[in-house]
């Protein structure tokens, strides 16, 4: 059975913009879309080695949702984690639902980099 823990409301997050929050000990970021779609991934950028990507640049490439790193600008695919700029790269990505307004990330369930 799937363990959900609330972070926030949807409005908490800004349209194109990312939170940090704490996940059974993992620091996640979770972004919004401008079409308020939710995802999930590990906050921490393997390229510049901090924990920043909550702070990144959200858009899209082609049809793809991202995120921009805030350091070294490597893309990452808001769904499967996949670095669009190397793809031996890839950060964890873990599930999102949003309930009544609220978002919730999956916990202990993430996907393998």
């Amino acid at each position: 059975m799937q363990r959900l823990v609330a972070i926030c409301r949807l409005d908490d997050i800004d349209r194109e913009g990312g939170v940090t929050a704490l996940v059974d000990g993992e620091v996640v970021a979770v972004f919004r879309t401008y079409a308020d779609d939710v995802f999930a991934l590990d906050n921490f950028d393997p390229f510049g080695q901090a924990s920043v990507l909550s702070r990144g640049i959200v858009g899209t490439r082609g049809d793809r949702d991202v995120v921009a790193s805030p350091l070294h600008k490597q893309v990452f695919d808001l769904r499967t984690g996949l670095c669009l700029d190397d793809e031996s790269v890839r950060v964890a990505v873990h599930p999102v639902v949003v309930r009544d307004g609220v978002v919730h990330v999956e916990a202990a369930t993430a996907s393998a980099p």
